[in-house]
Formats: C-alpha cells, structure tokens, sequence
C-alpha cells in the first residue's frame, strides 16, 4: 500500500524518534550499570584456575581480566558468585551487568545476550592414572560413562557423537552424568562413578595437579577447541561499547597478553 508524502513523513518520523528512545534506554543503562563505580561481574567461583576462592579473596584469570577491564573503565570489578547453569539467567534478570566465567560463546547463547570474545581454548580428557581405558580423543568415549558440569556445551558435544558416530560404528554409547560443578566430577572419577571426564584445558591442569597423583590427562591434543566469552544484557550496546573499548585498550598497552600466557591460554584478535 502506497502512503501519502504527509503520512509517510509521519511514519518515517515516529520510527526515527522510537529509535532514538532506544538508543538513548541503551545508553542510559550503560551509565546507570557503572554509575555506582562498580561493574558487577556474575562468576561461579569454584572453577580454578578461572575463578576460585583463596580465603577471602577472589583470585584466577576471570577476576584478573575482570579487574583489568574495570581499571579501564574507572569503576570496581565486584564479584558475584551463582551457579553455572544460573549465570545467563543472572544477566537477563539484571542481577549483575556481566558474567566472565570460563563460558564458552555458542549460538544458544549469543541468542540471548551480548558476546565479546576474550581467549580461546579446549579440552581435556582425564580419567584415573591406572584406569584401564585411556581416551586419546573424543572419539575413545563411546561406550564409557563421562561426567560433566551441568550447563557445558559438551553435554550436546557428546550427545551428538553419541548418537552419530559410537552408533554408527557400534562402538557403545557415551553414558552422560552431570554434576552441579567441575570438582565434583573429579571427586566422581577418584571414586570410579565416572570413566572419565571432559574438563576445559586449565582446570583440566589444575584437577591433575590437586589429585595427588590419582588423575591424569588421557588425551595429547585439545578436543572441541571452543572461544571464551564475555556476556552482557541482549541489546545493551552502550556498555557493550564501552567494555569493547576497555578490551582494546588492555590489548593495546599489553596487559591482556600477559594474562593470556600466564594462564596458557590463545589470545583472539576480534
């Protein structure tokens, strides 16, 4: 349907100023989520080397980041520990302004939120040092039952080999069992409830390290290398803008690199 020059003006008109309302919600909520000098970030704070407790302090390479980001920004980094499976949630419901946890960017999740990537990584395969069966990649699963964190993208990783490649090749399908959080999957292995278990690489190290021995790291290479993300309000541009310009910044004078090799981890250009 044609429209008259005097309605088209008015249609044109009501939809650049409904744009500017939003343009201007956006912004303001970037200046009232930094107002009170703090970027309130959401972690679950029992995932080391990320993010773990150190008596009173919240110490690992998301709090470190966090804090990096927030010196650029000239607010505090406050730290809000939440479950894993909850921390999406926690943006949405704007019970804090982001999450740095260790989480993965996917296509579910970018649905619902803003994403900036920071560093890329993968995964491990552990299992128990005299284990009988030692996977060398993703594949040597089929037919053992795996334990994983609630919430991990490997739960439809493996789901997915399952069905397609174990079945295919008769080869057993993968039993899943997931746990509320990543030590107590470990706990699961040392106590033979488990086969194995799918970690991200540094906590991977790290269980290794703290099991005296027990667990080791069955598989040479990275399995589902997978690239870490920041995540904030779906549609908040404005802080998202902002945050974007901190990480520039972080990459510009060095500081990003050094948390990046400190923690062996991959940087990401974008």
């Amino acid at each position: 349907m044609e429209l008259s020059k005097s309605r088209f003006l008015q249609t044109v008109s009501g939809v650049t100023f409904a744009g500017l309302a939003l343009l201007g919600q956006s912004t303001a909520h970037a200046e009232d989520a930094l107002a009170d000098g703090k970027l309130t970030v959401g972690m679950e704070i029992a995932y080391p080397p990320f993010e773990s407790y150190d008596g009173d302090k919240v110490v690992g390479f998301d709090p470190e980041l966090a804090t990096l980001l927030s010196n650029k920004l000239n607010v505090e980094a406050e730290f809000i520990d939440a479950k894993f499976t909850n921390l999406i949630l926690g943006i949405k419901s704007q019970k804090f302004d982001a999450v740095i946890s260790g989480m993965y960017v996917t296509p579910e999740r970018i649905l619902v939120t803003e994403a900036i990537p920071y560093a890329r990584t993968g995964a491990f395969i552990l299992t128990l040092k005299d284990a009988e069966i030692k996977p060398i990649d993703e594949n040597g699963l089929c037919g053992l039952k795996v334990g994983l964190q609630q919430g991990t993208s490997w739960v439809k990783d493996l789901t997915a080999l399952s069905d397609g490649y174990c079945a295919e090749n008769n080869k057993g399908s993968i039993t899943i069992q997931e746990f509320p959080t990543a030590p107590e999957v470990s706990q699961a292995l040392i106590s033979h409830n488990v086969d194995a278990q799918v970690e991200i690489a540094g906590a991977a190290r790290m269980f290794v390290e703290r099991s005296r021995g027990r667990i080791e790291i069955s598989s040479p290479e990275l399995i589902y290398p997978q690239t870490m993300g920041l995540f904030l309000k779906k549609g908040d541009m404005a802080l998202k803008n902002k945050v974007e310009d901190a990480m520039a910044q972080i990459k510009a004078d060095g500081s990003y690199q050094m948390l990046i090799d400190k923690y062996e981890l991959t940087a990401v250009s974008e």
